[in-house]
């Protein structure tokens, strides 16, 4: 992970590295913990919605990021959902 902070070594996003670093100490999460794909599975403009059932974890996986489609003023319906947890933003407010 220090090589690739240098400079950058893959392109495969930061699963591998953090493969290296649990080397191997890892369990599987049953598939309804995580929902993927939110970022469209690598497929700029593509917007996906939620499956059936409980979600305990939303992943926007792939290219299409909450934070660049709001900032491009084009996001998907569930980019609202992150929308609020960005730190960068002041316009939203927390629940104390």
């Amino acid at each position: 992970m220090e090589i690739q902070k240098r400079m950058r070594i893959y392109e495969l996003g930061s699963l591998p590295p953090f493969l290296l670093v649990f080397a191997g100490n890892i369990v599987p999460v049953d598939h309804r913990w995580n929902q993927h794909g939110l970022g469209g599975d690598n497929f700029d403009g593509l917007c996906r919605d939620l499956r059936p059932g409980p979600v305990s974890v939303l992943h926007w996986s792939g290219k299409g990021k909450p934070w660049a489609r709001l900032d491009a003023k084009t996001p998907c319906l569930l980019d609202a959902l992150w929308a609020s947890y960005d730190l960068l933003d002041t316009s939203f407010a927390f629940d104390s």
